[in-house]
């Protein structure tokens, strides 16, 4: 979408023109990549003149950041009302799991390049979406924290689930669309859960780690102690799962 030649005076008018250059910009990125992005390209489509860029933007990777961050955030707006829906609803916390493993695969694929840009540790670590992203993650772990299904710490489970579909997006994308294996996100997920898991009961060594990850769960709805308690509760809980 191309838009007239004008800058419109005011903080309205500058927050009007940096929307219409973000939105050039994310349609450049998606239909060209990253290379396809260029001061003159996104200026055109914007109707706008390339120094507005450079003042708003400071740079071409100021403007990716901002373009990454609008994606992302619209991205994780989304997941956030989904996870929302789903405890309202009561949906089964491994089924939530599963639609987000799912959905975070499709977006990978479907936004390559913005992708890449927030698989670069540096920025992922400063991007406001990015975190949210993974606050939606915590949400979901927290959930099957609760129903005492879990064999690891709620943290181990957010970077065990993090690592694993950051790897197979990154596998899909340099493997050709006709030589991608159909059943990796599948035989990924699966492998994901062997490890988050607790065993059947006739493992008993695994109960006491599985009983201290749902009671650290637990904590916040312990109104009867102070945050003190809480906190030291959390503490000494941390420190069992960690041994076992």
């Amino acid at each position: 979408m191309r838009y007239p030649w004008f800058m419109p005076d005011g903080t309205a008018g500058r927050s009007a023109t940096r929307a219409r250059i973000v939105d050039a910009a994310t349609n450049l990125l998606r239909e060209q990549g990253s290379a396809g992005v260029t001061t003159r390209g996104v200026a055109e489509d914007a109707g706008v003149q390339a120094p507005a860029i450079y003042r708003l933007f400071g740079d071409k990777d100021g403007l990716l950041e901002a373009v990454a961050e609008n994606v992302m955030a619209t991205y994780v707006s989304a997941k956030a009302a989904i996870v929302e829906a789903a405890a309202a609803d009561e949906i089964d916390p491994l089924e939530d799991l599963r639609v987000g493993w799912d959905t975070q695969i499709e977006f990978g694929l479907t936004n390559p390049a913005v992708f890449r840009l927030l698989s670069d540790p540096d920025r992922a670590m400063h991007s406001p979406a990015a975190r949210s992203g993974k606050h939606v993650l915590e949400s979901r772990v927290h959930r099957i924290a609760l129903t005492g299904r879990l064999r690891v710490s709620e943290q181990r489970c957010v970077d065990i689930i993090q690592a694993a579909g950051m790897g197979t997006i990154q596998v899909l994308l340099s493997t050709p669309a006709e030589y991608r294996d159909p059943g990796l996100t599948d035989a990924m997920y699966e492998t994901v859960l062997g490890q988050i898991l607790a065993k059947p009961p006739e493992r008993p060594e695994e109960r006491p780690l599985a009983t201290a990850v749902t009671i650290r769960a637990l904590l916040p709805r312990f109104d009867m102690l102070s945050d003190a308690e809480r906190q030291l509760m959390d503490e000494w809980l941390g420190r069992v799962i960690e041994a076992l």
